[in-house]
């Protein structure tokens, strides 16, 4: 099985940008967590801050891959783009949120991807990714 965890703007600095909201370790170290427990999974990951190079990236991967994990983060509100991008692909895309983002500011709570997501993971910390993960299982 080939899954791709795919993060979007400002995730490549947790474990320092607001460790109240994201906790205090840095993706990488969660990745290689990730990487340990899910052994039999060819498990890869993408970060972008630019939203072209995350379509792209959905592009690339969405008609090989098994499954896309997508943490679009602040785009998840704003990109039609990347809305599209996910409804264009035939690999399933679970959506996933470190914080819930229904407890936060009211524009987090609409999302341009859920709507062509098998399915929304939010508010289990980096827990989350964990839970997309065997959502493919």
């Amino acid at each position: 099985m080939k899954l791709i965890i795919v993060n979007g703007p400002n995730l490549n600095l947790l474990g320092k940008r607001e460790p109240e909201v994201y906790g205090s370790t840095t993706f990488e170290d969660y990745f290689s967590e990730l990487q340990q427990k899910f052994s039999g999974i060819d498990l890869e990951y993408f970060q972008s801050n630019i939203e072209g190079e995350l379509i792209d990236k959905i592009q690339e991967v969405g008609f090989s891959y098994d499954g896309i994990v997508l943490n679009a983060a602040s785009y998840t509100h704003t990109s039609v783009g990347i809305g599209d991008a996910v409804k264009a692909v035939n690999t399933p895309v679970v959506e996933v949120h470190i914080s819930n983002t229904h407890k936060r500011e009211d524009f987090r709570h609409v999302s341009y991807i859920s709507s062509g997501a098998k399915g929304v993971i939010l508010g289990f910390g980096l827990q989350s990714y964990d839970l997309a993960i065997q959502s493919f299982l």
